[in-house]
């Protein structure tokens, strides 16, 4: 199913990422403080730009808090947006000055310090790659069930110290476990292979940008709170593209902090029906049951630390 391959320089393009937060006043700090040029590796501030879109919180950021990780960083408060981040994200691209574009649809999730430098070998080694990087939950398991074992952002800020992030970022596999198959819990043996997996979708999904207009952008009618099945459908639609390839990276990740996402933080038969109703309104978006592409995958990377090839708490 996968491929190895391997890139040898940055694009020398420039990349644009776009960051929708909504009352992420805890979270977002952490976010942008790991796509600061002082954390990520082997890129500079000119290589990229930050452009962090407020959605309608009741408790926006200050833009002076989002400018200060560094002159490449720019805030935009929408009022009265849509619930879904589709417009958003729509906006963010519109903003956008890069060739290439990263979508971070859920502003609440922590980088690995390679992922932009191996997402920029990524569009040196291909055409027209899709990059996708894989998602971990901070704490023990899938945040779903541990909320109701007592996971809370108390815990979670007592791990993130325990581990002294951010001075070692690849040290967050050490507090976290990755998202499991759907219906499906971790085995010891997955985390060895759950790097080969396909991905069904991504929080941290790079595109040329001339490519997320070619195949429509987000669909504004997924105008579910939190966006439903937009993040898959946007992927989806890449995909489809004849001269798309898709680059999962190996060794980098992002991890969720827990902060009462639509899915991610509600008890599993609470999301078994947000799930049925996100399939339902996507039937009726595009005629069909959602199906994850099919496409030959090809994997960049590497064992960036042991333990994210072992269970958490390595």
């Amino acid at each position: 199913m996968g491929q190895t391959h391997e890139a040898s320089s940055n694009s020398g393009r420039m990349l644009s990422i776009i960051v929708i937060v909504y009352n992420m006043q805890r979270e977002s700090p952490r976010t942008l403080r790991s796509l600061q040029e002082e954390y990520q590796e082997g890129v500079s501030a000119k290589d990229y730009e930050v452009i962090v879109i407020e959605n309608g919180s009741a408790k926006p950021l200050q833009e002076n808090d989002v400018c200060s990780n560094g002159t490449n960083f720019s805030y935009y408060r929408l009022n009265n947006p849509p619930p879904s981040p589709a417009y958003a994200i729509n906006f963010g691209v519109g903003k956008a000055k890069g060739d290439i574009v990263c979508v971070m649809i859920d502003g609440a999730c922590i980088l690995t310090p390679g992922v932009l430098r191996m997402a920029l070998k990524a569009f040196s080694a291909f055409p027209n790659p899709i990059v996708m990087t894989r998602y971990f939950f901070l704490g023990p398991g899938r945040q779903n069930i541990t909320i109701g074992q007592g996971y809370n952002q108390q815990v979670e800020d007592k791990l993130l110290e325990k581990i002294g992030w951010p001075k070692d970022g690849y040290r967050l596999f050490e507090i976290g476990v990755p998202l499991p198959r759907p219906n499906s819990d971790i085995t010891p043996d997955e985390y060895r292979v759950i790097w080969f997996a396909r991905l069904f979708e991504s929080n941290c999904i790079f595109f040329k940008k001339e490519t997320f207009i070619r195949f429509g952008g987000c669909n504004e009618k997924f105008d579910l709170p939190g966006g439903g099945f937009l993040n898959l459908d946007m992927f989806r639609e890449a995909a489809r593209l004849e001269d798309t390839e898709v680059v999962q990276l190996i060794g980098e990740a992002v991890f969720h902090q827990v902060h009462g996402g639509t899915t991610t933080n509600i008890p599993m038969e609470e999301k078994r029906l947000e799930i049925e109703r996100y399939n339902k309104q996507y039937k009726e978006i595009r005629k069909e049951d959602y199906a994850v592409p099919q496409k030959r995958i090809y994997l960049l990377g590497s064992a960036s630390s042991p333990c994210a090839f072992k269970n958490s708490q390595c």
